[in-house]
């Protein structure tokens, strides 16, 4: 006699195998994320590198090295802009629409990602800026799909501040590039003076690849010098051009003025040799921070590249170890379940804790305050601790 299945055992065997099927599929389904950076044609290409670099190594960290958040690989997506504004929002809205990533992380430049901002909001994605700094990137620009990883211009000003401990006897100038990092760079500084009784003497905005700082310089010389008490010329310059090393050897201290600047990358930070005990701020120097994750970091770079780790490789980390936090308690990674979980998120980094902001998607976190150590044996000038500046003794403005 011919077996047979009954119609309705027939149909429960059915569901299973489709059931089987399904939760095979869905395992299967990678979790795309992009990484949108210019990695050719520009002095700020190490930057770039040196962030998507910490992000792998965060995405590894955060994930015990499976590359995988709830049974999903994560599968990143490299994106060059080139440093172009429309090659940016191209390879963005590519990356949303064709490649269909859950989120973005980018980009390098403040410029070319203030540019990136209305793409987010188009294709109703999230994009997690890293390592850009401009305040304006958060403000009224901005929109509820952006949030950043990355210190902004406020966080850098305000602890520079602090580093100078300014008083009515502080006069200074500004030496700033002349596009949104510069701008809302020194607008930031100064606002972090008001109320110090310090004086804003002089601004000063160069084109982002000078090379010849001497008529700047000589501007900001003669509106200081005849100042009558302690005088600062402030550099906030991130690209290349040598801005500390030339300015220094026109010996502003003739004049009495003293030079102060950030902290900057490895490659860098040779230059700061010619100007040992300066003061100043930066958002990471891997011997600073004192951490579980940190020690991993400094420890595993070391072993694969031969040198530590620099200022955007602890920043590309913080980002993948947000953006992992955020896909494992998210309740899926659709967009809206994504913004729910991130906002007011609290998560660990290479620098410790980070927050974002409920208000404008901002992550607090903490400063160091160092001052500029020469050691014949270290190739680079040392910025050496002073202290952390926590995210508390900073009051970050909400832009938006």
């Amino acid at each position: 006699m011919r077996e047979y299945i009954k119609p309705m055992a027939l149909k429960s065997v059915l569901t299973a195998v489709g059931m089987v099927v399904s939760v095979g599929a869905y395992a299967a389904d990678p979790i795309k994320i992009a990484l949108v950076h210019g990695t050719s044609g520009h002095t700020f290409e190490i930057f770039s590198k040196q962030t998507q670099t910490g992000f792998m190594l965060g995405l590894e960290y955060a994930t015990k090295g499976t590359m995988m958040v709830k049974g999903r690989k994560i599968e990143v997506i490299h994106k060059d802009t080139q440093f172009k504004p429309d090659i940016a929002r191209a390879v963005l809205s590519e990356a949303y629409g064709d490649d269909n990533v859950v989120l973005a992380v980018g980009a390098t430049s403040s410029g070319v990602t203030k540019g990136l901002l209305p793409v987010a909001q188009e294709y109703e994605r999230i994009l997690m800026i890293e390592p850009a700094v401009a305040d304006s990137l958060t403000g009224k620009e901005s929109n509820r799909y952006i949030f950043k990883t990355s210190r902004n211009s406020s966080m850098d000003m305000q602890a520079q501040a602090l580093a100078l401990k300014p008083d009515a006897n502080l006069y200074v100038a500004t030496l700033a590039e002349d596009y949104a990092f510069g701008h809302d760079g020194v607008t930031a500084f100064k606002a972090a003076m008001k109320g110090s009784g310090a004086t804003i003497v002089h601004e000063e905005y160069i084109p982002v690849k000078t090379t010849d700082f001497t008529a700047s310089a000589e501007r900001i010389f003669n509106a200081l010098k005849d100042k009558p008490g302690r005088k600062v010329m402030l550099i906030y310059v991130a690209g290349g051009g040598g801005a500390l090393t030339k300015i220094a050897a026109m010996k502003p201290e003739r004049h009495g003025i003293e030079i102060s600047t950030g902290g900057h990358i490895l490659p860098v930070l040779p230059t700061y040799k010619v100007v040992p005990g300066m003061e100043g701020a930066v958002y990471y120097y891997y011997e600073a921070p004192k951490n579980e994750i940190n020690d991993w970091l400094v420890k595993t770079h070391q072993e694969r590249f031969n040198g530590p780790p620099d200022f955007f490789t602890a920043g590309g980390m913080a980002a993948a170890m947000a953006v992992v936090k955020a896909l494992q308690t998210a309740k899926s990674t659709d967009t809206e379940d994504l913004i729910t979980a991130m906002e007011g998120m609290t998560w660990d980094t290479p620098k410790g804790s980070m927050t974002f902001r409920k208000e404008d998607h901002q992550a607090l976190q903490s400063m160091y305050h160092f001052k500029i150590k020469v050691d014949p044996n270290v190739k680079w000038a040392i910025p050496e601790l002073v202290r952390e500046i926590k995210p508390e003794e900073m009051n970050i403005p909400i832009n938006r």
